[in-house]
C-alpha cells in the first residue's frame, strides 16, 4: 500500500457580474479575486475558496467559502469542472471542485472589497495563482457558449430590464457588439421576455418598454 499522504480537496469559485469601467457608464465581465496571504504564491490574486469540511456539501463548501472572502452568496450556483493535475500545487496535491457564479450588479455592490479582495476585468486579469488562470478560461468558456442558447444572461439583470439592458449584458460576454434591430428579433422570436406594459422613466426621449423572464424558475433551461 502507497504510503503518500491523500489529496487535499478544495472547492474554489469563478463569480461573474458586470461591473462599471472607471469614469464611464460602459460594464464589462468581471470578477472578485481574492489575494493571498500565504505561501505558496503569497501575495498574487487568486479565486475565492477553501478547503471542503467533512460534515458539508460541495455546494455548501463552495457558499461557505464565498461568504467568508467576498461576503457574496450568489443565487445561481452551478459546478464546472474538477481540477486536479498533479503538478497543480507546488506543496501538496490538491483536487480542486470548481464552481461558477452570477450575480446581479445590486448583489457585486455588496462584495466584501478592500486590500485583499478586488474586481478585475475578466479580459484583463493579472497573472493568477496555482491553474487559475486555465480555470477562469474553462469558465468563460462555458459562460459564452450558454449564453448563445439558454436565457442565463438574466441572472446577471434585475427582475424588470430592458431590451437595451439584455443586449448590453449578451455584448459584455460576448465581448463584441451586436446589431440593436437584429439582437431585438432574435430575443423576441424565442419566447424568453415579456413585456411588463411599464417603461423605464427618468430618459429624456421615449421611455423604453421593460420587460421579464418568462421563467423565473431555472435560467439555465
Amino acid at each position: 500500500m502507497s504510503s503518500d499522504p491523500a489529496p487535499a480537496i478544495a472547492v474554489s469559485t469563478v463569480i461573474f457580474g458586470l461591473r462599471a469601467i472607471e469614469r464611464s457608464e460602459h460594464v464589462v465581465l468581471s470578477l472578485p479575486l481574492v489575494k493571498r496571504v500565504r505561501e505558496p504564491y503569497l501575495g498574487r490574486w487568486a479565486l475565492p475558496g477553501g478547503p471542503l469540511a467533512a460534515t458539508e456539501s460541495l455546494r455548501e463548501a463552495a457558499r461557505r467559502n464565498l461568504r467568508a472572502t467576498t461576503g457574496l452568496d450568489p443565487k445561481h450556483l452551478e459546478q464546472l469542472y474538477t481540477f486536479g493535475a498533479v503538478e497543480r500545487s507546488p506543496v501538496d496535491r490538491v483536487v480542486s471542485i470548481v464552481y461558477w457564479a452570477l450575480v446581479r450588479t445590486d448583489e457585486a455592490d455588496r462584495a466584501r472589497i478592500g486590500e485583499n479582495v478586488r474586481w478585475f476585468a475578466a479580459d484583463a486579469l493579472p497573472q493568477l495563482a496555482f491553474d487559475h488562470d486555465e480555470i477562469v478560461g474553462w469558465a468563460l468558456k462555458r459562460l459564452r457558449n450558454k449564453v448563445e442558447y439558454t436565457r442565463i444572461a438574466h441572472a446577471l439583470l434585475a427582475d424588470e430590464f430592458t431590451l437595451a439592458d439584455l443586449r448590453e449584458v449578451h455584448e459584455a460576454i460576448l465581448g463584441r457588439r451586436l446589431d440593436p434591430a437584429n439582437f431585438r428579433r432574435r430575443i423576441e422570436a424565442t419566447g424568453t421576455v415579456e413585456a411588463t406594459g411599464r417603461h423605464l422613466e427618468g430618459g429624456r426621449h421615449r421611455p423604453p418598454a421593460l420587460y421579464r423572464s418568462t421563467a423565473q424558475k431555472e435560467l439555465l433551461l
